[in-house]
């Protein structure tokens, strides 16, 4: 009669990074801490405040790097605290460019509709001066906030307490987050939860890869600062487009000082495509029961 095999012993670091919370805390604060340092090469880069003279060259292509270096630092404390290495950080280039795809789509499509109802009006082109520092905090923002919120906020909520739970709280604390910002009101907050945080949840769901969440939240960003030249997040912008919103038309429609990813249209734009993914997840069996975990494997 053999005995049944045992599992391996974990020591009390290895108990320690079982518990949810804590790997939600260690990781968060580690992949914050990174992307700060991301932000403040760029920062201070841009304004001359380093002994290297001014590239945009050198500022695109070390912001870059940093940025893919966040994935890494990112599949490094999985492997540390999941034993594991994450599929979900795999390179993909086919869901980075349908995320991509998928952000200028919307903020165009967003556009579209406030054109239409008269809140937004073309008054020609602007240039492409300024451009890059738009992409750049696109690019920052992208890989920072996916990296945190889908890859280990989202992600150890839903193993510990199951999809529909994860993506609510996860929302929730994303739009938070932005609460801070400036011009935001209780209504960007919300908008921010439920069309941001709501459908990157969902997408990443669907796919189960941060590249496609990562590709559509730089393309949002980078289309609704860089190309319509909107405030991101309260972060006034210069866009290649000029295309003011209406001073006259109602703050649920444009945003406000927040910008349009505040407005109605934006919400129940980016909501609808968020059940879409939702339907699509479920179908595809990747929407996972709810469950109490504290201690994960």
């Amino acid at each position: 009669m053999h005995d049944e095999p045992r599992p391996p012993r974990r020591g009390f670091f290895g108990t320690l990074t079982r518990i949810g919370l804590l790997r939600i805390f260690v990781m968060g604060f580690v992949l914050v801490t990174g992307v700060g340092l991301t932000m403040a090469f760029h920062g201070e880069y841009s304004r001359h405040r380093m002994a290297l003279p001014y590239s945009p060259i050198i500022d695109y292509a070390v912001t870059g790097l940093l940025c893919l270096g966040l994935v890494g630092l990112y599949a490094l404390l999985v492997r540390l605290f999941e034993r594991r290495w994450p599929t979900e950080a795999r390179p993909a280039p086919g869901l980075a460019l349908l995320g991509l795809a998928i952000g200028f789509g919307l903020f165009c499509a967003v556009y579209a509709v406030l054109s239409v109802m008269g809140v937004a009006h073309f008054g020609g082109i602007n240039g492409f001066a300024g451009i890059g520092t738009v992409f750049l905090m696109a690019l920052i923002s992208g890989f920072g906030e996916e990296l945190v919120f889908r890859g280990v906020v989202f992600r150890v909520l839903e193993d510990s307490l199951g999809t529909t739970l994860a993506l609510v709280l996860s929302a929730a604390l994303f739009g938070l987050m932005h609460g801070a910002n400036p011009g935001a009101t209780a209504v960007s907050t919300l908008a921010i939860a439920v069309e941001a945080g709501g459908l990157l949840a969902a997408a990443y769901v669907w796919s189960r890869s941060l590249w496609l969440v990562i590709g559509l939240h730089c393309a949002w960003n980078f289309t609704e600062g860089g190309v319509f030249g909107a405030a991101v997040s309260g972060g006034a912008m210069k866009g290649v487009l000029n295309f003011p919103l209406s001073a006259k038309a109602p703050i649920l429609l444009t945003g406000g000082q927040f910008g349009p990813e505040a407005s109605v249209v934006a919400m129940i734009i980016c909501t609808s495509l968020a059940a879409v993914f939702v339907v699509l997840a479920v179908k595809r069996g990747e929407w996972r029961g709810l469950r109490f975990k504290p201690l994960l494997g």
